[in-house]
């Protein structure tokens, strides 16, 4: 399998672990594939706790939108309402992004895996 269908199928398998029980710790699931695309070194509770926390904003946040547009509320307020989500859901990408630079990208440039900075470099363009 290539690293795109690995990707794909990845994307497929982390749609499937959302519906999991919550707390169980994904970091000891098996990878979907031989490329292994869980993480190398397991977030701590606390930090993944922040994460949750911040998607449960967002999914929050995202309802309110939904409910705006359901009361037929002026555009302007709901616009501003999609740039604030918008301006959480980039700032979250940016804190995964400096976890996985200094987590997962360290230890595959340790092993040798020299090729982590291509794929660091096609997600940091994604990102935008």
């Amino acid at each position: 399998m290539d690293q795109t269908e690995c990707m794909e199928e990845s994307g497929k398998a982390g749609m499937e672990v959302m519906g999991a029980e919550e707390g169980q710790n994904r970091s000891q699931e098996q990878p979907c594939c031989s490329c292994g695309h869980y993480k190398i070194v397991p977030r701590d509770a606390a930090g993944q706790k922040r994460l949750q926390n911040r998607i449960n904003r967002i999914i929050g946040q995202l309802n309110g939108i939904g409910n705006m547009i359901g009361e037929n509320r002026y555009c302007g307020d709901i616009l501003i309402q999609i740039g604030a989500v918008e301006s959480a859901l980039q700032s979250l990408g940016y804190i995964i992004l400096q976890e996985h630079m200094q987590t997962c990208v360290v230890e595959e440039v340790k092993k040798g895996n020299e090729t982590i900075m291509e794929e660091a470099i096609e997600l940091i363009k994604k990102l935008k």
